[in-house]
C-alpha cells in the first residue's frame, strides 16, 4: 500500500494504470468502506482510496468541527485489508490549486431531501468531485448507498463529463441493521440502540405503504410518531422513485429516505 501525499507523487505513481478502481473517502474507515474497496478489488486491477475532508461541503461550521477524523487509524485499517494499492491524503491546496469559483448549482428538481436541507452541500459534494476525477483518473468509482441522494447526483455529473462509471454499493450494516456511518463514533450505546429502534420502525412503515392511498399523508402521520416515541428531530420522511427521486406514490422501485438527528449528530438512512 503506497501512500500518496501530494499530486505529483500520485500522477507519477498512478502513470502506469489505466484500471483504477476509486474509494473517495472523508476518512472514519468502516466496514462499509471496506465493501467498496472489495467491489474495487474484483472488477479493477489496481485500487486507490482518497482520504480528504472537504470543508466545501458542510453548510455547519460546528459540523465541520466535529467530524471524526483518525488518520494513523484509518490508514492501520487499510493496509491490514491487504487490498488498496494507493491512498491519496490530499492537502487542500492540491485540491483547491484552482481558485476559481465552482459554476456547480442544482436543478430546482434536485433541492429535495438534504439538499434542501442542506444548503450548498451538495454543490461542495459535486465540486469536489470533479477535482478528485480530474486529478485520479479513475476507470470506475465506488460509492455506497446509504447516501443515496448523494450517489445519484454524482452519477448523473460525472458520467457525463468523464470516462468513468460510478458504481452503486449496497448499504453495510451492523448487527442491530443500524446502517454503518464514520458519524456513528460521535453516537454512545444508549444512541445506536434507538438507531436500531428506528430501523426496525421504518421497515414496518415501509411495509406498510404498500395499502396505503395517500402516501404522503400516512408518512407525515408517521413522522410525528417517530418524533413523540424517539424524542428526535426529523429533517424528511419521504417515498420517492429510485430512478429520478421523485415523490412516489407505489412501493414499487421506491425507497424510504429519512434523515434525523440523534444526540444532535445528523443520520441518514434508505430502504
Amino acid at each position: 500500500m503506497k501512500i500518496l501525499l501530494n499530486n505529483t507523487s500520485l500522477f507519477e505513481s498512478l502513470r502506469p494504470f489505466n484500471d483504477l478502481g476509486f474509494v473517495p473517502t472523508m476518512g472514519g474507515i468502516h466496514k462499509g468502506h471496506l465493501s467498496l474497496i472489495n467491489k474495487s478489488n474484483k472488477l479493477c486491477k489496481k485500487t486507490i482510496v482518497s482520504i480528504f475532508v472537504n470543508p466545501k461541503q458542510f453548510n455547519n461550521k460546528k459540523d465541520l468541527k466535529s467530524y471524526p477524523r483518525n488518520i494513523k487509524k484509518d490508514l492501520k485499517i487499510l493496509k491490514k485489508s491487504k487490498k488498496v494499492d494507493f491512498v491519496y491524503l490530499p492537502t487542500f491546496k492540491d485540491i483547491y490549486k484552482d481558485k476559481k469559483k465552482s459554476k456547480i448549482t442544482l436543478q430546482k428538481k434536485d433541492k429535495i431531501l438534504c439538499a434542501k436541507f442542506r444548503k450548498g452541500h451538495f454543490e461542495g459534494v459535486l465540486d469536489v468531485m470533479n477535482k478528485l476525477t480530474k486529478i485520479v483518473k479513475p476507470k470506475k468509482i465506488f460509492m455506497g448507498e446509504k447516501d443515496f441522494q448523494q450517489l445519484y447526483l454524482v452519477k448523473k455529473e460525472l458520467e457525463k463529463k468523464y470516462k468513468t462509471k460510478v458504481i452503486p454499493c449496497k448499504t453495510i450494516r451492523d448487527r442491530d441493521n443500524v446502517a454503518l456511518s464514520s458519524r456513528n463514533l460521535l453516537l454512545n450505546k444508549t444512541n445506536l440502540i434507538t438507531a436500531a429502534k428506528i430501523y426496525e420502525t421504518l421497515v414496518d412503515i415501509k411495509k406498510n405503504t404498500k395499502n396505503k392511498k395517500n402516501i404522503p399523508s400516512f408518512l407525515n402521520l408517521k413522522k410525528k410518531e417517530l418524533k413523540n416515541n424517539y424524542k428526535i428531530k426529523i429533517d424528511y420522511l419521504e417515498l420517492r422513485n429510485i430512478n429520478n427521486l421523485k415523490i412516489s406514490s407505489t412501493k414499487k422501485n421506491s425507497r424510504l429516505f429519512i434523515a434525523y438527528y440523534l444526540n444532535n449528530v445528523r443520520l441518514i438512512d434508505n430502504l
